[in-house]
């Protein structure tokens, strides 16, 4: 959601980012990068000012994940929509896979992960919205099933990340606080429930509800 409340999606199969409007229809806000269509744009987030920034792998052009095609661009990005969205800019693509990415919690910074390296990555956040940096801040490691996918920070700057086993919880330094242990897979998560105290986890075959001791962050 963006700080209107209004739905915006990646889309895996058409390759677009749109927007839900108010009174039903679609606005379709990124579809090519310099002539040539995106992959498969696959994680979102929105800043309070309304840009929006998101991931865009290749994902969505395999079979199992999507809807097989040649893919036209060389690299896999990560893009930001200036908030009226006139605008599409390239950010970085030395990325293997980007995939889930979130802000700090005063957003100077934004932590995008690489699915295929199994770390993320930390970028400064400029004036314009332009990035710097891009060092690894942490590794995901671990036994079991999973990658990092969706990502997510709470009200105390906790981040959230799915990995190997389950979700795994760095502090604001980068340390592993712990990884929740998961049944299965687990590829997303949103907090929920009016407290924001509910992880709702989205699994290989099933949705998962865990009471957790520290709220997500409110967005608006």
């Amino acid at each position: 959601l963006d700080r209107q409340g209004r739905l915006v999606t990646c889309e895996h199969a058409t390759s677009r980012v749109t927007r839900a409007e108010p009174n039903g229809t679609t606005t379709v806000l990124a579809t090519h990068h310099q002539g040539k269509q995106l992959n498969s744009p696959n994680d979102i987030v929105v800043a309070t000012g309304g840009s929006i920034y998101f991931t865009d792998p290749a994902y969505g052009r395999a079979e199992f994940y999507g809807v097989p095609r040649p893919q036209e661009l060389p690299f896999q990005g990560v893009y930001r929509i200036d908030g009226d969205g006139a605008r599409l800019t390239l950010l970085a693509d030395d990325f293997v896979q980007p995939n889930g990415l979130c802000f700090s919690l005063d957003e100077s910074r934004l932590f995008v992960n690489d699915t295929e390296r199994g770390h993320i990555r930390v970028f400064g956040v400029e004036a314009n919205g332009d990035l710097n940096g891009g060092a690894v801040w942490a590794v995901t490691e671990g036994d079991g099933p999973g990658a990092p996918d969706g990502m997510k920070i709470d009200s105390r700057g906790n981040l959230y990340c799915t990995g190997p086993g389950g979700i795994h919880v760095f502090d604001a330094s980068g340390d592993l606080l712990g990884v929740i242990a998961t049944p299965e897979d687990c590829a997303n998560f949103t907090f929920g429930d009016e407290d924001l105290r509910s992880l709702y986890i989205a699994a290989s075959t099933s949705l998962y509800r865990l009471r957790v001791r520290v709220p997500g962050l409110r967005l608006f």
